[in-house]
């Protein structure tokens, strides 16, 4: 941490910033907002150097090309921490979070999407200008290595921790032939890699993008099987085509596209991009055990089910086995919870800082219960629970010891208990409840974390809980 200060101080002039841990959903980098009276600035804590210095030189590369990526303002002398632009707390996942459970997009919505996905090509083609490529890490370029390493990773991570009996040469020669089907195109762009929509922050309304370290030399196709078909996005087919057309209308000030041969390579992308995103799941998840990961290998099966019912008629065996898959009982029953609700009622719940104003209603309905946590003692005038949040036990202790938040949280309840009944009666669709303190830190992270699994557990409604200035959305499927 010491070393980020120093860097924050020597690049503002400002002493002893604010520091508080964001939350990363997967990656081990540790990041934290540095704030002064004048400043806010991202820190960042790597844990691969030759990672970081990937980062870093790409981020300075695409600087100079004007593109809306994060700036980099300092950086240590051993290339394990550095310090960058803040975009703020609203990626683009989030900002689409209402119609993505509604299931239909609005007009605001769309438009960021279309927005985005116009910029792909730009950073693609614009973004390789000039790219001496050697400095990407751990590959320079998209080839026959890098696909077996992805599609091994899903074979060991993934496929072997289900069960499923499976033929390795069989599995191998399908292999061979999707290598071979890949590598038919490669033109001579940045292929991103992790192009989704959490690696998308939307700053003063417009999308910047961010976490493209792992970029490489690699066609295009990658990129846009990366977005469109993102697990928990679940875009509509019909958003998913107009996305797609936007996109090709994009490409085509750089390079002649023919519409079919396109489709028919994506199609390609499209399935090995679902290996590669079911192996990280399955690290990730299956034996890291981390909650976002085992969460949306329901939607990835979802996805891939939907997409094998087109064919690959090139890859029999493989296709056998991933239909096994999407057969899973485990699976099955996850989509089945997913997809249906017990009640229409969807439920959000926020924490935030009153400095930033109180949240959004995404429904349209103009907002509901706002509840004030300043009252409470409050932990973050203390230097030992500075860079912790509501989360943590030991401010979870601290506010629990003169049992303050307990009965405020009473209160809430009695409220919510008598408002969530009447609007299940009245067939109502959305509620927010949202709990403001002065830095959305401590005591609205405590208090709507608690009434979001109170909530939850008491009326099996869905519940979207979101701690808006710590970058951290959660859903309780009641």
């Amino acid at each position: 941490m010491k070393e980020l200060i120093s860097l924050f101080e020597s690049y503002t002039g400002e002493k002893n910033p604010q520091c508080i841990r964001l939350k990363g959903e997967g990656s081990n980098r540790k990041y934290f907002r540095l704030q002064s009276p004048s400043y806010s600035l991202i820190g960042v804590k790597g844990e691969d150097r030759m990672e970081n210095e990937t980062f870093i030189a790409l981020a300075r590369h695409f600087e100079k090309k004007g593109l809306p990526t994060p700036k980099v303002f300092g950086v240590s002398d051993d290339r394990m921490y550095y310090i960058q632009e803040d975009l703020g707390d609203v990626s683009l996942f989030q900002y689409i979070q209402g119609g993505i459970s509604s299931g239909h997009m609005n007009g605001q919505e769309k438009e960021m999407l279309i927005k985005t996905i116009s910029l792909l090509p730009k950073i693609q083609f614009e973004g390789a200008d000039g790219l001496d490529f050697s400095i990407c890490y751990p590959q320079a370029e998209f080839d026959r290595k890098t696909i077996f390493w992805d599609l091994n990773y899903f074979k060991y991570s993934f496929l072997k921790a289900t069960g499923i009996a499976f033929s390795e040469l069989e599995l191998e020669k399908d292999f061979e032939r999707m290598s071979e089907m890949l590598l038919q195109t490669n033109t001579p762009t940045f292929l991103y890699r992790d192009f989704q929509s959490r690696n998308v922050m939307i700053y003063n309304n417009e999308p910047y993008f961010i976490d493209f370290q792992g970029g490489r030399k690699g066609p295009v196709f990658y990129d846009v099987a990366s977005f469109l078909w993102q697990s928990k996005a679940r875009f509509p087919e019909e958003l998913r085509e107009e996305l797609l057309q936007v996109y090709l209308q994009s490409v085509r000030k750089y390079i002649n596209i023919e519409e079919a041969f396109f489709k028919n390579q994506l199609h390609q992308f499209v399935l090995f991009r679902m290996l590669q995103v079911l192996g990280a799941y399955g690290f990730r998840g299956l034996f890291e055990r981390k909650p976002y990961f085992l969460e949306s290998i329901p939607y990835a099966i979802q996805n891939l089910s939907v997409l094998l019912q087109k064919g690959y008629p090139e890859y029999p065996y493989l296709s056998g086995i991933l239909r096994q898959l999407t057969e899973l009982p485990v699976f099955r029953k996850k989509e089945e919870v997913i997809s249906s609700p017990v009640s229409p009622l969807k439920i959000s719940v926020y924490s935030f800082s009153y400095k930033k104003g109180i949240p959004a209603d995404e429904s349209g309905n103009g907002g509901g219960y706002v509840f004030d946590c300043r009252a409470i003692h409050n932990p973050g005038k203390y230097p030992e629970y500075k860079a912790l949040t509501g989360l943590d036990e030991p401010v979870i202790r601290f506010l629990e010891q003169d049992g303050e938040i307990f009965s405020f949280l009473e209160n809430v309840y009695k409220l919510a208990d008598s408002h969530i009944k009447r609007y299940m009666e009245r067939g109502f669709t959305s509620l927010m409840f949202s709990f403001g303190c002065t830095g959305g830190q401590h005591r609205s992270v405590y208090s709507a974390q608690h009434a979001a699994e109170y909530i939850a557990r008491k009326f099996g409604v869905r519940v979207h809980l979101v701690h808006r200035e710590q970058n951290i959305s959660q859903v309780f499927n009641g």
